[in-house]
């Protein structure tokens, strides 16, 4: 049997790595282009259902913490008994209007929506509903729920469809 010499071995050695290197330079640029064309594909929907989910995350935190706040000044002592019914009221205001947007939010995806998000504050209260358009149908049976639910006038609901 022939062996090689130690010059031959090197060169073929040097080829195949060269080879594994164009491989894998070749493998990461189709995977780059094909996960840019499919995330182009996918981004609106997945856009739509983050928005949804981030915006919940993000407000259940906000008022975990809020509550936080009410609870440590309930629970100190150094508070006076004005702030801690303050903190106590501030509190239950709190609460009850988590209450009124969540099943708020869940008449309107009972109604056949796909999601909403209803946030409520002393000047308006704003909807977001997950579809591309809305009907003037579906703009009413949104404002009556919202009216009846949330007990605010016509002029103060503010509905915004979103994918």
């Amino acid at each position: 049997m022939k062996t090689l010499s130690k010059k031959k071995k090197i060169v073929i050695l040097s080829v195949m790595i060269a080879l594994l290197l164009v491989t894998g330079y070749v493998n990461v640029a189709l995977n780059s282009s094909l996960s840019s064309g499919m995330t182009a594909q996918t981004s609106a929907t997945t856009t739509s259902a983050n928005f949804y989910t981030t915006y919940r995350t993000e407000r259940e935190a906000t008022r975990t913490q809020e509550i936080q706040f009410y609870d440590s000044i309930i629970a100190s002592a150094s508070s006076s008994q004005e702030a801690k019914q303050e903190a106590e009221q501030n509190k239950n205001a709190l609460i009850a209007q988590m209450e009124k947007e969540l099943v708020t939010e869940g008449i309107i995806r009972g109604k056949g929506f796909e999601d909403a998000i209803v946030t409520s504050s002393s000047s308006n209260v704003n909807i977001f509903v997950k579809s591309a358009e809305l009907t003037s149908t579906e703009v009413a049976q949104i404002t009556t729920v919202v009216t009846e639910q949330l007990g605010v006038e016509i002029d103060k609901i503010i509905i915004i469809p979103s994918e």
